[in-house]
């Protein structure tokens, strides 16, 4: 049917000629308005790599999608805590980036401030978002300018699914608190949590580090190895329940208490599990044998770079949760290597390093999500607010 013949059948009469013209005119008008709506801001995009970001410097619109990596301050500087604004944020394609060449800066406008800028949401850090904006230079480096659009990836103001957002009201207590007052406020939070038994770590392990890439595996954590979560137990090639805070660092064993608890328990591989042993964490020394990245000496073990802040994480936490008040030891962290079977562990000014350059990961959030939900009822705080450790310590 032409067009001629539609406006007849539609009218009932000959189409006269203006009127066939004004109709067509209309016609192509909304169509001309579809389009534009159809890529203006405010309309979904398929988001686009930090990586296609940095090399698409033109001023176009789009969305891009990265991991919270730090806050740009100037060209080739990009800083992980003591943020001091919240003017600006950068993204990258890994949560644990730390070359600003892989790095995309994004100028935040006023008013996404309050909810994006890192000073005021410092937990944003590893957490993926997505931001609408143009694609030109801020500072002097590819940026995102003009952002009509933030969002955190995933549900429940979450991140990119791994993990989900804290509990409202859980740290209610530790507001507006830094120092002792933070770290006291933080121990009445987490210290009353449901105990589990060290035969039960076997199974929850296999929940809390199930491989996600293949429910039938867990990933060590040492090693990063993928492995069975049926091989466990006591071969060389085994995996094994690794005690971050070792035991004897407070001859607490495994007893239903720090023995079993699980913010600092992990699947590792049974050979660098024993050369791990229970040496303090510090930098250096020789390779480890089927652990890439791995070094040790005769009093310390430095893990891989993409599990030093996970390992901070866990000794902060476990130095708060435990502080002699339940009859268990009080934990402390001190700037020793050599702590041998005391209650202390280190060491701090290396942890807390490892901490500022290895962000919270989704892998992270995820297990922290799962031990408070399924297995112990309370968080690692320092997963959830890493902004607090160099506030406590």
């Amino acid at each position: 049917m032409t067009y001629g013949q539609f406006m007849r059948q539609l009218l009932g009469r000959p189409a006269r000629p203006a009127l066939l013209a004004l109709s067509l005119a209309l016609v192509l008008l909304a169509l001309a308005f579809a389009q534009v709506g159809a890529s203006a801001p405010g309309h979904a995009a398929t988001p686009i790599t930090v990586a296609q970001a940095t090399s698409t410097q033109n001023g176009s619109t789009a969305t891009v999608r990265g991991y919270v990596v730090g806050q740009p301050t100037a060209t080739s500087t990009v800083v992980t805590s003591g943020f001091p604004n919240d003017y600006a944020l950068a993204l990258a394609d890994t949560p644990g980036e730390t070359s600003t060449a892989r790095m995309v800066y994004v100028q935040i406008p006023t008013a996404f401030r309050s909810g994006y800028g890192l000073a005021s949401n410092p937990s944003l850090m590893g957490k993926q978002l997505d931001v609408t904006g143009a694609l030109s230079a801020y500072f002097s480096h590819p940026g995102l300018r003009n952002g009509t659009a933030f969002a955190v990836v995933g549900s429940g103001g979450g991140d990119d699914g791994g993990g989900q957002a804290e509990p409202a009201g859980y740290y209610d207590a530790a507001a507006g608190r830094t120092g002792t007052a933070l770290r006291s406020a933080l121990h009445g939070i987490i210290d009353n949590h449901t105990g589990v038994s060290y035969t039960t770590v076997w199974t929850a392990l296999r929940e809390t580090d199930e491989d996600p890439n293949n429910p039938n595996n867990v990933i060590e954590l040492y090693s990063g190895t993928s492995i069975s979560k049926t091989s466990n137990g006591g071969d060389p090639d085994d995996w094994n329940r690794e005690h971050t805070w070792a035991q004897s660092h407070g001859d607490f064993g495994t007893a239903t208490g720090p023995g079993t608890d699980l913010h600092h328990l992990r699947p590792t591989d049974v050979t660098v599990n024993s050369t791990r042993g229970n040496k303090d964490f510090d930098n250096g020394g020789s390779a480890v044998s089927e652990c890439p990245d791995c070094f040790t000496d005769a009093n310390s073990f430095e893990p891989a770079d993409n599990v030093k802040g996970d390992v901070a994480r866990m000794l902060f936490y476990m130095a708060v949760r435990y502080e002699g008040d339940d009859g268990w030891p009080n934990l402390e962290l001190n700037d020793s290597s050599s702590n041998g079977s005391v209650p202390l562990h280190g060491r701090i000014t290396v942890l807390l390093a490892w901490h500022a350059a290895d962000p919270v990961s989704a892998t992270e959030r995820r297990r922290n999500e799962i031990i408070y939900t399924d297995w112990q009822g309370n968080r690692n705080p320092f997963i959830d607010h890493p902004e607090w450790a160099e506030q406590v310590w």
